[in-house]
């Protein structure tokens, strides 16, 4: 019968009283025969176990009342096996009870490290914290701080070819260093044109000199041989005046009417000396303006030599300008121009970093009270964590960085939302420096400075 139950399931009614249950006919198995008597069951399973071995042997005859009784034994046997069931779960369940305080004695055991473990923890934040105001006292620092320098921009002052280029990338250069080299032959060609030019005017302005030391001595020469000839001139007249007189008062007798007509044509031709010679002693006379006019045309050409030594000098000018130098000290950087290239007059080739570097951070309004200049600054690098870094303020931007921008703020219109400004403030670097360690522009700092 079980091994019908277990191929076919548990049959209904497995689970009632005996007393409520069918008898089925146990042919009798081996299980009910050699399973030991009173093994987990009660008093009544036992004496129902028992009944048919002493009916068997009282008598053989009652069939029926033998099989009732194995119907009976088995029922108590599955009395037996519920009881068995029961008693296992009171077993787990005292096993679960002993576990639970098991569990409770262990955690009493714990209890005491793990308040231990939060105590050290407590301790541990109250130390950091005052240690953290200890340390931050008086001072003020941020991480929006720049390494900041001058940047001069690289551009050639003639155009022209780039025949040759003497620097490259990241280079460092000494004041003075040519860059690169632009095709200089036109202004060569424009400055010997200059130098020809320069000259032809020299020798005019020294013909012009020695003009007016030969004004200086004809003009007043001129004058005195006017004034002689003026003299000259009215006795001529005079002389002749006297023999036309003389004529004129001969008697007709005594001379004649052509030497009359001779001596009154003389006369006339004595009074238009005369003239001529008072009009070139006027013509003569300003001796001082004529000379001044001489001296006047000296200074003119001195001004046509000043003119073509410009030219000259900016023609030399140009030709020492195609070769690009550096301005300053400092290193290449941003070079876009290579040998080939051509350039114009003010384009942009290539960027020179000075050797200056400052640091450029942006302090909170709220952390500018105590700050002034002169005020000493320890900065650490990002890049150079092993790098320490001593300087001071130098000095503070009278406004703050949104004030300079593109488009400053304009609180006046729309809605208001108030936004901590930050200020720029410089600061210079005085020891920490390294030669083989250079400070590229823009990295980030984190400088400290000493309030008190």
């Amino acid at each position: 019968m079980r091994e019908d139950d277990e191929a076919f399931g548990q049959r209904s009614g497995r689970g009632r009283p005996a007393s409520r249950r069918r008898d089925y006919l146990d042919l009798g198995g081996d299980r009910d025969r050699d399973a030991p008597e009173g093994e987990g069951q009660p008093e009544s399973g036992r004496q129902g176990g028992n009944a048919p071995s002493r009916a068997s042997d009282e008598d053989q005859d009652h069939g029926k009342d033998r099989d009732r009784g194995k119907s009976q034994g088995k029922a108590q046997d599955e009395g037996k096996g519920q009881d068995q069931s029961q008693d296992q779960g009171k077993d787990q369940g005292g096993d679960d009870k002993q576990g639970q305080d098991d569990s409770m004695r262990r955690r009493k055991k714990r209890r005491p490290l793990v308040i231990g473990i939060a105590a050290l923890v407590i301790v541990a934040l109250i130390g950091g914290g005052i240690y953290y105001w200890l340390t931050t006292r008086g001072k003020a620092s941020t991480d929006d701080a720049y390494t900041d320098g001058n940047i001069v921009n690289i551009a050639p002052q003639v155009a022209g070819q780039v025949v040759t280029l003497d620097v490259t990338d990241n280079q460092f250069v000494h004041k003075g260093d040519p860059l690169f080299h632009i095709d200089a032959r036109q202004y060569v060609f424009s400055q010997e044109q200059a130098q020809g030019q320069l000259d032809t005017t020299k020798a005019q302005a020294a013909s012009q000199k020695l003009g007016v030391e030969i004004a200086r001595k004809n003009f007043p020469a001129a004058f005195e041989l006017a004034k002689a000839n003026l003299d000259s001139a009215k006795a001529n007249l005079q002389l002749q005046q006297s023999n036309y007189d003389r004529q004129k008062s001969l008697p007709k007798l005594a001379t004649t009417q052509q030497e009359v007509d001779t001596t009154a044509a003389n006369r006339e031709q004595a009074k238009a000396q005369v003239e001529q010679a008072e009009a070139r002693k006027i013509q003569a006379e300003p001796v001082k303006q004529n000379i001044a006019q001489s001296e006047e045309q000296v200074s003119q050409t001195q001004g046509q030599l000043e003119q073509a030594q410009g030219r000259l000098d900016r023609a030399k000018l140009d030709v020492e300008w195609a070769v690009v130098r550096a301005p300053q000290d400092g290193w290449v950087t941003r070079r876009n121009v290579n040998a080939g290239d051509y350039v114009s007059s003010g384009q942009r080739v290539m960027s020179l970093v000075t050797t200056d570097v400052w640091v450029t951070a942006n302090f909170k309004e709220t952390q500018l009270d105590g700050m002034r200049p002169g005020q000493k600054v320890t900065i650490a690098i990002d890049a150079y964590p092993d790098l320490d870094l001593q300087g001071h303020i130098d000095s503070i931007q009278r406004g703050s960085g949104s004030k300079f921008s593109a488009f400053p703020a304009e609180n006046a219109t729309g809605n208001f939302i108030k936004i901590v400004q930050r200020v720029p403030v410089k600061i210079v670097i005085d020891s920490g420096l390294k030669k083989d360690e250079p400070l590229p522009l823009g990295i980030s700092v984190e400088p400290t400075v000493m309030l008190k």
